[in-house]
């Protein structure tokens, strides 16, 4: 295992939550434990006072929502730990969840006051399709919400997986006084007027002791010796091998806007997730610890720096060693590439590196070479699997407002859609082009950056179809199906064949009707 001591020290997790748990905000605290930032940014009420230090495009910091994946690095207990922040809005799932694919864990963030909200269910679906393992942070505890018990039911309802506290919240709301580490038997007191540096721990090894009276009150004491009990009498230890087999997910409570109760959970991350882990590719199974480099494009984003019209593609290193300068195999373009200035980020901050190792998430300046899913090797010919398109579920036609800028548009429609946040398909011979996106913010997310990006103004013209199906099966049969079908045919920009329903019923009856043909929801046919 040549690279063994880089790879134990790498852990690569993303944050993923329903809009406005708190994500952003537990994000920065982390970043705050590991030295990366100074100063955490506000974001309050979906109004940015100070942008956030994770949202780095303009509209991001206009709308105080988060709409792409930033990936940030920092060091911690002598671990480098890549962090992916994820957009949780859902218009921008596609994007969130390629970035499951890049991560080895994940950590899911609940408001106690909303409980599990529809996004954080899709969210884990694609966590338990892979059997990520994953930490559970129950935020907003210094607000009323629901009872914990409730919640723990709810999340192994809901959500599919079973879960195991690991700290225990005494009192919310108002009446918030802190948490209880059930392993570390310790507590901490939550102070309302201060913001929690989570070091003032005071071990309580028996739960019954006078201590936690005088600390909490006799009614609290009481509640939290109950509650204890019955958690003890439950759970036996913590079986860290079903965390890692994502069969369960510790628990943390606490306020991420007060910095409480994140210590604990960074602490136990730090000591339970991953390093990185194997991967699947078309032709065999890869281990981090080979010589050789692997690794995958999971994202595309262009224009970081609107100065220099920079294009970045998101590299996940799978196994060897990255070096800066050095000739790497592009599988599907089949010829030898190298970059000069890899980077690694810090949000919109870029540092150029010389190496990285299995786990890293590397930033390589980006001509259009690029796809989502490509693959560099140092000349084995594979792809790495498991990163779809999915169907859309919104269709417009991109209408140019001003065709003195049809080159800019071209330019801007192609770069943006390469990105994943939509996906561009042509018809009678790229003539017209659609859009496919699975919200409707994605629309004015393209539109304002066509504008300010590219100088090109366009509208969008929506179409009446329901869902988009990619072609397989029997080659004549598709053909014949493309001829009659025209008005409903579209390609992707692989050149794929597309079939555009116009509702459940039109679908289910060409599916009927043609059984030569295959139809698929996602471009990753098999």
């Amino acid at each position: 295992m040549k690279y063994a001591k880089e790879i134990e020290q790498r852990k690569t997790f993303a944050i993923i939550s329903h809009p406005d748990a708190g994500k952003t905000t537990l994000t920065e605290k982390l970043l705050l434990f590991g030295g990366a930032i100074q100063v955490a940014g506000a974001v309050k009420s979906n109004k940015i006072k100070k942008a956030s230090t994770s949202d780095f495009m303009e509209i991001e910091r206009q709308r105080g929502i988060s709409v792409a994946t930033s990936v940030m690095s920092f060091e911690y207990r002598e671990k480098l730990i890549n962090l992916l922040d994820t957009p949780g809005h859902k218009d921008f799932a596609e994007d969130t969840y390629r970035t499951l694919t890049a991560v080895d864990s994940v950590i899911l963030v609940i408001d106690c006051v909303k409980g599990v909200e529809e996004q954080t269910q899709r969210l884990m679906e694609v966590c338990r399709m892979r059997d990520t393992p994953v930490i559970v942070y129950i935020n907003k505890m210094d607000r009323d919400g629901r009872n914990p018990f409730e919640l723990l039911e709810e999340l192994e309802e809901k959500l599919n997986i079973k879960t195991q506290p690991l700290t225990w919240p005494i009192n919310g709301g108002k009446e918030f006084k802190g948490v209880y580490h059930v392993l570390n038997k310790s507590l901490l007191q939550f102070q309302a007027s201060s913001k929690a540096t989570d070091d003032d721990l005071i071990q309580i090894p028996d739960i019954n002791a006078p201590l936690v009276a005088q600390l909490i009150g006799e009614k609290d004491a009481k509640q939290l010796q109950e509650d204890i009990e019955l958690i003890d009498g439950v759970y036996d230890g913590f079986p860290v091998d079903e965390y890692l087999s994502g069969q369960l997910a510790p628990v943390f409570f606490g306020s991420a806007v007060n910095n409480f109760g994140v210590k604990e959970m960074l602490d136990t991350f730090v000591d339970i997730a991953p390093s990185p882990k194997s991967r699947f590719t078309n032709t065999r199974e890869i281990t981090p610890n080979e010589d050789k480099l692997t690794g995958f494009v999971f994202k595309i984003h262009a224009n970081i720096d609107p100065r220099h019209r920079d294009r970045i593609a998101f590299f996940r290193i799978c196994s060897g060693k990255f070096e800066r300068n050095k000739f790497y195999h592009h599988v599907r373009l089949d010829k030898d590439v190298r970059f000069n200035n890899p980077y690694t980020f810090m949000a919109r901050e870029k540092n150029v590196v010389d190496d990285a190792y299995p786990g890293d998430v590397v930033g390589l300046f980006d001509t259009g070479n690029f796809k989502i899913g490509d693959t560099l090797t140092e000349g084995e010919n594979m792809t790495f699997v498991g990163i779809p398109s999915f169907s859309p579920e919104i269709f417009k036609e991109v209408v140019n407002n001003d065709p003195m800028k049809s080159k800019q548009l071209e330019k801007g429609l192609n770069q943006l859609t390469e990105e994943g946040v939509a996906q561009l398909f042509t018809q009678h011979g790229g003539n017209r082009k659609i859009i496919g996106c699975v919200g409707e913010l994605q629309f004015e997310v393209i539109q304002y950056r066509l504008l300010q990006e590219y100088g090109s103004a366009c509208s969008f013209k929506t179409l009446p179809f329901y869902k988009a199906c990619w072609l397989g099966g029997d080659k004549t049969a598709v053909a014949n199906f493309a001829k009659f079908k025209q008005a409903n045919i579209v390609e992707d920009k692989d050149g794929n064949s597309i079939y555009l329903a116009q509702s459940e019923w039109y679908l289910n009856t060409e599916i009927a009707n043609n059984k030569d043909i295959h139809f698929y929801f996602t471009s990753e046919m098999k």
